[in-house]
């Protein structure tokens, strides 16, 4: 098991002694206060101290994070979905990326309140570095993808990442949580990227690709935020990719998303459940035999499970309309809720720039563009 080191999470028996260590880390403090505003500062170091598990840290406290999040910065978070999994059962869920930490934080939420398996959740190492952000996601049950390195260093680590996660799904019965390509999806057009199932099927061992995916129980999961606090954030990437541009981040740049994405007005949040991939693996196996064919199919099936069980908010029709300069979806919102997206688009970009206009606007729209492809607009 130490050939894992490098990227698990915490074991139980190392979980007390990790929160010691960070016990009296003022981002520990600051964490604390946020989540128990009104307890005194010895009281949830005391608790902190009884931990002895990721699953008591987990629900005693990130928990209790999550639900503050929630009071704070949303209008609700809603759900469909969960009544299809079973209990006890490990998922391999993946999932459109929007947020860095709150789409894994809150499905777990879900399933914590569903009474499900909840999940290891992969993160990039990039977003850790610092040494308590680092801790605290490997006390919240995150293992670490390694990025930025040479071709043959990433594919040393591709099969490390690919066996632990076989290892977490077949051996430990513990639910996986994967986005459908790396980073998060910045202009709304979430599509599953082949070189992610191709790492995940380099845990397949000595099984068909195909079988280890259905013994994998593949569940995607649609998750929609009605405003994303990151929007105005994601534009200087947007914008230098449409220039055919490289982006270079800021420094710091990582961390204050993350802090954005936590503590920015995102209105109403929902999470879709998709079906368990079953029958879909079998068509697919009858198709074809050639394995790139098998995965650009597997695929296309996680983008239609995604893509048609996508919440769509009133944001993203108006989007839809003042892109268009249409008014095909005005039945879908109100003069208020219109007023409200033009009100945010003028304090958060430049608006009189027509790429920044475009690129905003496109952010929103583009999930309505993707389901109109489905039908799957009443």
């Amino acid at each position: 098991m130490q050939k894992f080191d490098a990227i698990r999470p915490y074991y139980d028996t190392e979980i007390n002694a990790a929160i010691c260590e960070v016990l009296h880390h003022p981002m520990m403090k600051a964490l604390m206060n946020f989540t128990f505003p009104d307890v005194a500062d010895e009281v949830w170091k005391e608790q902190l101290k009884k931990t002895h598990s990721i699953r008591d840290f987990q629900c005693n406290f990130i928990y209790h994070s999550v639900q503050q999040v929630l009071r704070n910065s949303a209008e609700g978070l809603s759900t469909s979905g969960f009544e299809k999994l079973e209990p006890n059962t490990a998922y391999l869920f993946i999932s459109n990326h929007r947020d860095i930490i709150l789409d894994t934080s809150l499905l777990n939420t879900a399933l914590f309140e569903h009474g499900l398996v909840m999940t290891a959740s992969a993160i990039g190492d990039n977003l850790v570095k610092k040494s308590f952000l680092k801790s605290l996601s490997r006390m919240n049950r995150n293992f670490l993808v390694q990025r930025g390195l040479p071709p043959r260093e990433l594919l040393q680590s591709s099969k490390l990442m690919s066996e632990y996660i076989a290892r977490l799904l077949r051996r430990e019965n513990r639910s996986v949580w994967i986005a459908q390509r790396e980073g998060r999806t910045k202009d709304g057009n979430d599509a599953t990227h082949p070189g992610v199932l191709k790492m995940l099927a380099m845990g397949a061992g000595d099984d068909h690709q195909l079988h280890y995916f259905k013994k994998a129980r593949i569940v995607p999961v649609a998750i929609s935020y009605e405003y994303d606090p990151t929007d105005a954030l994601k534009m200087p990437q947007l914008l230098a990719e449409a220039n055919n541009e490289k982006y270079i981040k800021e420094k710091n740049e990582d961390f204050m998303t993350l802090l954005s994405g936590i503590m920015g007005q995102k209105k109403r949040i929902h999470i879709h459940i998709g079906k368990t991939l079953d029958t879909e693996i079998d068509d697919i196996l009858a198709e074809t035999d050639n394995t790139n064919k098998q995965i650009q199919a597997l695929a296309q099936k996680i983008d239609d499970s995604i893509i048609s069980n996508y919440r769509l908010w009133p944001t993203n029709f108006i989007a839809y309309d003042l892109l268009n300069q249409s008014a095909a979806f005005t039945h879908k919102y109100t003069d208020s809720e219109k007023q409200l997206f033009e009100r945010r688009l003028e304090l958060r970009i430049d608006a009189n720039d027509p790429n920044q206009l475009q690129s905003f606007l496109a952010m929103y729209a583009n999930p309505v563009f993707n389901k109109l492809k489905y039908g799957t607009i009443e």
